[in-house]
């Protein structure tokens, strides 16, 4: 199976009803007038980071990518639980994950350490309350909404091939949590963007119902020369969101189209119909 179809075929099991039914990067859980916001992202060996990676920079962005999810959603950050893979590099492991935790604010409430052969894979699991009802969801986009970016896409592809200007990007990327508390409560639909910007606005399209037409001379890119690598790539962590075109954003953004009815094709870019087959961004296969 691929991602795809294994998120289906988990779609038949039991499922809560704050699990969105698996359309979404969280899940909520409403206990009394609060509601947390739950999320688990995985990094492993050979796929997020090198062999030869700083540990220290592995469990930041860990923690980032995981905090990023609760970003999407308006989220204040609780704690979090990890999952660790025991090797060499422990102790840069734990500066990383020190450094993170105290900037984000952001305290370890357990989790579960292993010693296992192979690549090492880890796991944490981040939890949040939610500053806003309802909490923004990838299912809201409205038909004549503006579909908005909060950043320059591409610097995490860059800082990967070395530049080091971009480094940071990649290694330690910064979750915008306070922009998305900022934005909760004037968004339609709101998420991440991990896996590239155009598999992810086909993402929010297809959980809408709608259809997303970007224009590519708005999408703001970190090499105007490479758009369309920058537009795929992922890893960037700037918030997709929709929102009426007449609304006065608390935070700064790019606007980079328009929600449209649902059409034969969920994504349009400029005159091109896309869909997954077209490589849209980075899926696990």
């Amino acid at each position: 199976m691929d991602e795809a179809e294994f998120i289906a075929a988990l779609r038949t099991l039991p499922l809560h009803s704050g699990a969105r039914n698996l359309e979404d990067d969280c899940a909520m859980l409403e206990i009394g007038r609060e509601t947390l916001v739950l999320t688990h992202d995985v990094m492993a060996e050979g796929t997020h980071f090198r062999p030869d990676a700083d540990m220290a920079d592995v469990a930041w962005k860990l923690v980032a990518v995981n905090l990023s999810d609760l970003a999407a959603k308006g989220a204040d950050p609780v704690g979090v639980l990890l999952g660790h893979n025991l090797s060499v590099d422990d102790s840069r492991f734990l500066e990383g994950l020190r450094g993170a935790l105290e900037t984000f604010d952001v305290p370890l409430l357990g989790g579960d350490t292993v010693k296992a052969s192979g690549l090492r894979q880890f796991g944490l699991t981040a939890i949040g309350r939610a500053t806003h009802t309802p909490v923004p969801s990838r299912a809201g986009a409205q038909v004549g909404d503006g579909i908005f970016v909060t950043g320059p896409l591409g610097r995490a592809m860059l800082g990967y091939e070395g530049e080091a200007e971009h480094l940071d990007a990649f290694n330690c990327p910064r979750p915008l949590l306070k922009e998305g508390q900022a934005l909760a409560p004037h968004v339609t639909a709101m998420m991440d963007i991990s896996d590239g910007l155009l598999l992810d606005c086909w993402r929010m399209a297809s959980a809408s119902n709608a259809t997303l037409q970007l224009e590519r001379a708005s999408i703001p890119v970190a090499d105007c020369n490479r758009i369309d690598e920058c537009i795929r790539w992922g890893d960037d962590y700037q918030l997709l969101f929709t929102a009426p075109p007449d609304n006065l954003l608390p935070v700064g953004a790019s606007r980079i189209g328009t929600v449209q009815a649902s059409g034969a094709t969920m994504l349009h870019l400029d005159t091109d119909n896309l869909s997954p087959d077209d490589q849209l961004g980075y899926e696990h296969r």
